[in-house]
């Protein structure tokens, strides 16, 4: 059913209302991840996969995409369509496209200069410590395909891997009937994919965790997805690693009225553009500033190509807050924990110093999230549902490893013998201790 803009039921909120706190929990009331059925099939597919390799990923290609593929050699995108994809496009799109990544390659090589690099020292007696830090070997980058076409996120998930090191980076992505998007194959050929598969959902997660005939086993997959996606992921990790369990996409915008209401009311609309259940939330002191975005958000709607998507998510999960100062929109952002935050302010540093619990912090009226999420450099794979307040963005140290590098010296296999054979005694272990305490001077023999 269609939502017109008059109809349009934009919940409003105000932090000094008595019952604020029992309409937060209805608002913030965390969707389940991980709805049981879905789950469970998830969990069959995977098994199915496991079992049975290409046969069951052909299978569910054919039940999930509409795509029936005689073997998988059909399901593989050669190198050469990634590179006639790009030669296809339009001219301004391939300078965007360009333009982007390269933009996202710098910053995160920049990333790279100060995560990504291996050290050591010696202590005062002669000992050696440090860590090395080495790429992973192969990952798989996982690109959304069923509602819309994401080239932005091959950039944003093969990119920082391609900066990390990582030499063998497989993409898969689904192809609903069969339909390839061409410019998606273009960012892959930009961002340097190596092996890509028209394949999707928890069958291609299965895939890429355990490996088949034709698809290679990765040691991490990255990329966000849907429910059956999320719930893949969940299973196989630590029979690969994965960044994140992705939710619905957030953007949570702190506005003191400098801004112009409609940038603010399409920004919200940015988000809930992507599906009914993201989430856009403004927080204002001001309750004339907030009628006047939605003023803008009713007369904006209709014009909107995904209106019926963005009426949906403005409605269930969506709200204006009335806080009574720019303080107290500080604490509840950072309660909050959104995927996106806009400080939209005249003087948005201050407040962004304040910030503790945001995916990506952007700064001021020009700031629109939406350059962020294309081409401004920072990765747009975010923590959402709240786990901004314990994970981190996507970026080079998703595809490194650190291993500690330790070489005792003589001095201080005594000096650091005595302490771990009194602390390995007290544990009960003899072995561990015997084993420091052989290397003292009291105890070498000729």
């Amino acid at each position: 059913m269609t939502t017109s803009a008059s109809e349009l039921l934009l919940r409003r909120l105000n932090t000094s209302s008595p019952d604020f706190e029992a309409q937060y929990a209805q608002l913030f009331a965390r969707m389940a991840d991980e709805n049981a059925d879905i789950d469970a099939r998830a969990g069959e597919i995977l098994a199915a996969v496991r079992a049975r390799g290409d046969a069951a990923v052909l299978e569910f290609t054919r039940r999930f995409d509409r795509l029936d593929a005689p073997d998988m050699a059909a399901l593989e995108i050669a190198q050469s369509e990634l590179r006639a994809a790009l030669s296809s496009i339009s001219s301004e799109q391939r300078q965007a496209l360009e333009q982007a990544a390269e933009r996202v390659r710098d910053y995160h090589q920049r990333q790279m200069q100060q995560v990504g690099r291996s050290w050591e020292y010696r202590d005062a007696d002669g000992t050696l410590l440090g860590q090395k830090v080495t790429p992973l070997d192969r990952v798989g980058i996982y690109v959304p395909g069923g509602k819309a076409a994401y080239p932005s996120s091959v950039l944003m998930n093969a990119i920082p891997a391609h900066v990390a090191g990582v030499e063998d980076i497989v993409m898969v992505v689904p192809t609903p009937g069969g339909e390839r998007n061409t410019l998606v194959l273009a960012a892959a050929a930009v961002a340097g994919v190596r092996r890509a598969f028209a394949i999707g959902g928890a069958q291609a997660v299965g895939a890429l965790a355990y490996g088949t005939a034709t698809v290679p086993k990765v040691d991490k997959i990255v990329g966000p997805g849907n429910a059956y996606v999320a719930a893949a992921k969940r299973r196989v990790f630590g029979v690969c690693g994965i960044d994140m369990i992705a939710g619905p996409s957030e953007i949570l915008v702190i506005a003191d009225g400098s801004t112009p209401p409609e940038w603010v009311a399409m920004d919200l609309f940015s988000q809930a553009e992507h599906d009914e259940l993201a989430q856009s939330i403004l927080l204002c002191p001001d309750a004339g500033y907030i009628e006047m975005v939605a003023t803008e958000i009713r007369r904006l709607l209709p014009g909107m190509a995904r209106r019926d998507i963005i009426a949906a998510s403005l409605s269930g999960r969506g709200a204006l807050i009335q806080v009574r100062n720019l303080d107290e929109a500080c604490e509840l952002a950072d309660r909050i924990a959104p995927e996106h935050l806009e400080v939209s302010t005249a003087d948005p540093r201050p407040i962004a110093d304040r910030l503790r619990h945001a995916g990506a912090v952007f700064l001021g009226a020009y700031t629109s999230e939406s350059l962020g999420d294309y081409c401004a450099g920072p990765n747009h794979v975010l923590p959402t549902s709240g786990t901004a307040r314990f994970s981190s963005p996507l970026g080079v140290y998703d595809f490194i490893k650190r291993t500690s590098l330790i070489e005792v010296s003589h001095a201080g296999a005594q000096h650091l013998g005595r302490i771990a054979s009194v602390l390995a005694h007290g544990e009960g272990l003899q072995a561990h201790a015997l084993a420091a305490e052989m290397r003292l001077d009291r105890a070498r023999t000729p």
